[in-house]
């Protein structure tokens, strides 16, 4: 294989990696947006789900049982 045949195979290598990177990067960046989102509604739920708590649990004080 001649050096220019050498040299166009390893430039056309690299601009292929370059795409794949390119790409692989967008999906990093569209799946940290999902993550965020999705982290964002948990801690949404979370205090509703806390607030719902409070509200239904009865406030029953602590006492010792009679057998003591």
């Amino acid at each position: 294989m001649s050096d220019d045949a050498r040299i166009v195979q390893l430039e056309m290598l690299a601009a292929e990696q370059e795409k794949t990177i390119a790409e692989l990067s967008e999906q990093i960046a569209e799946q940290w947006k999902t993550m965020e989102r999705m982290q964002r509604k948990l801690d949404a739920l979370t205090t509703r789900f806390l607030a719902l708590e409070e509200q239904s649990a009865p406030d029953v004080p602590v006492t010792k049982p009679p057998h003591w």
